[in-house]
């Protein structure tokens, strides 16, 4: 039987076809991108490991798939390579979630314990987004250092950072030590969010990126209830915001330590030797056991030696003509720019679709349909968050599952919906609150399935190896600009135009982001991160 397509590649004994049968077998060839499914009339003969496989359809026509990757590995060995990435999302997370507590706290002139507790509006505003505009300054640093610093000392800078602005913060003598404390925890914020989801992308195997990118979300949605929990056990406590504010240096210290026994990103060696910045050879080694060490194999084993081989292979054939280092404004040309446009319009819709500002009225909502824990901020916020932990674990269990279009556009399409639901109570249906209840609970659950986890698994893969270091940190400077804007304008758009059209306006926001999800984000659901450079980009 003639094929006129390369050979349908699967490995034996665990992903298979529905409805095919085998007609050849050849052994050390691997693919990715199939379910565990029924193979019929199959006989693995000799066989072992890696199958090269041929298979027929019922009707006796050649039928083959797209050849992939599936790299075996243990859980256990990809579990620590994750955590302390992840410490970095969720230091941002509870710094969210202190907050809160905290700023109730300085100003009490019972609770604050210190003189300077009549903080002014500005000044307390200063307080709060201290760390936003440090975010924005170190997501600027990020785009001309990061690729020179590399993932992991990025994150050991960013963890000392943490540690630093959180200490300094929760020792502050006055005002002046408290901002410059809340600033610099923010450049631990933006390096973190930086690095984090490169690190996590380029270590772990393809065929769990989503699921791993998404669990670092769920680590930022945990860090914020960890920092209500904080916020409401130290509350009535004199002097509680330093406890609040000062909890994050003792992890800021495990994700520092943790990330110095971690291995460099191996594709940012490879990166590195492709760009000439020292000999081949010797980068080669050093990411052959970056990878062995990360997959808890032997050093120097064959298998990741056969990888770094072919990443080393898919590296000088993408980079063939080229300067395999980028230049300063490559982002924001040729396929640099496609993907910029994929990830930062992703999180750009992730911030003016209104998140900030729907949160803002979880009180008065839940107050309004009667429940009594609304008078309690922070039991509301409380309920809010397990409700985001929730929904954000459905996000993990399905990115790598359903893919990413279809969480995508299923959550923004919810969005919408909910949106337009808030804006009609406000309007004309305030006398049914199961209506604004359902609304905030819907809105939530399908921000948390979509543009939370999404939008940044999406930004840590789609960017090319050369510009990914300075793409995502224009990504990431896009997300916290926006945020500022999106926090800046609220009272002002409030008063204009009212809650019933600030909703409506937001709600036609998402339909647009819908549009654009629709019409310019791919699936990368199971391709190796050289896969969606050479395939999608190009």
């Amino acid at each position: 039987m003639a094929l006129s397509k390369p050979p349908l590649l699967v490995p034996s004994n665990s992903w298979v076809l529905r409805g095919k049968k085998v007609i050849e077998c050849r052994r050390n060839y691997p693919l990715i991108g199939r379910k565990k499914e029924n193979l019929v009339g199959v006989h693995f003969v000799g066989c072992k490991g890696m199958l090269r496989l041929k298979v027929s359809a019922s009707s006796g026509e050649g039928e083959e798939a797209e050849p992939g990757y599936i790299e075996e590995f243990s859980w256990s060995s990809v579990i620590l390579p994750f955590i302390f990435p992840a410490l970095g999302g969720l230091l941002f997370g509870y710094d969210i979630g202190a907050t809160s507590g905290a700023t109730i706290s300085l100003q009490s002139p019972e609770l604050s314990g210190m003189s300077w507790y009549n903080l002014s509006a500005v000044q307390l505003g200063l307080v709060v987004s201290g760390s936003l505009y440090g975010a924005l300054i170190g997501s600027i640093l990020a785009y001309p250092f990061a690729d020179f610093l590399g993932r992991r000392r990025e994150l050991i800078i960013a963890a000392i950072l943490y540690l630093a602005g959180g200490s300094l913060t929760a020792c502050a003598p006055g005002l002046g030590a408290l901002l410059l404390g809340r600033l610099v925890y923010g450049l631990g914020i933006g390096l973190a969010m930086h690095g984090a989801p490169l690190y996590i992308a380029e270590t772990c195997p393809s065929q769990i990126r989503g699921t791993l990118i998404s669990l670092k979300e769920l680590a930022i949605v945990l860090g914020i209830l960890l920092g209500y929990f904080v916020g409401s056990y130290e509350i009535d406590v004199i002097g509680g915001w330093r406890y609040m504010f000062g909890f994050s240096a003792p992890i800021a210290l495990l994700m520092g330590f943790g990330m110095w026994t971690l291995p460099p990103s191996p594709r940012w060696l490879l990166l590195r030797a492709i760009q000439g910045k020292g000999p081949l050879q010797e980068y080669k080694e050093n990411a052959i056991g970056a990878l062995s060490k990360l997959r808890g194999r032997p050093a120097g084993d064959k298998v990741s030696e056969k990888q770094i081989e072919d990443t080393i292979i898919s590296l000088k054939t993408a980079y063939t003509d080229e300067e395999a280092e980028g230049n300063f404004l490559e982002v924001l040309q040729g396929p640099s720019l496609k993907a910029f446009t994929i990830g930062g319009g992703l999180v750009l819709f992730q911030q003016i679709t209104g998140q900030p500002s729907v949160l803002y009225y979880a009180g008065s909502i839940l107050q309004s349909a009667g429940f009594s824990a609304a008078a309690d901020a922070a039991r509301v916020s409380v309920v809010i968050g397990i409700f985001k932990s929730l929904m954000t674990a459905v996000a993990v269990l399905k990115a790598d599952d359903l893919g990413r279009r279809p969480l995508l556009i299923g959550g923004v399409s919810g969005i919408a919906l909910s949106l337009f639901l808030l804006s009609a109570y406000y309007k004309f249906l305030g006398s049914y609150p199961f209506v604004a209840v359902s609304a905030l609970l819907l809105y939530v659950g399908c921000y948390q399935i979509s543009f939370g986890p999404i939008s940044w698994l999406m930004v840590s893969e789609i960017f090319p190896l050369r510009t990914r270091g300075k793409g995502i940190s224009l990504a990431v400077l896009t997300n916290f600009g926006s945020n500022a804007i999106v926090t800046f304008a609220f009272s002002p758009l409030k008063e204009l135009l009212g809650a019933e059209n600030l909703f409506l306006l937001f709600g036609v926001i998402a339909l647009l982001s819908l549009v654009f999800v629709v019409t310019s984000v791919p699936e990368t659901k199971g391709l190796t991160l050289e896969e969606i450079e050479s395939k999608i980009l190009k």
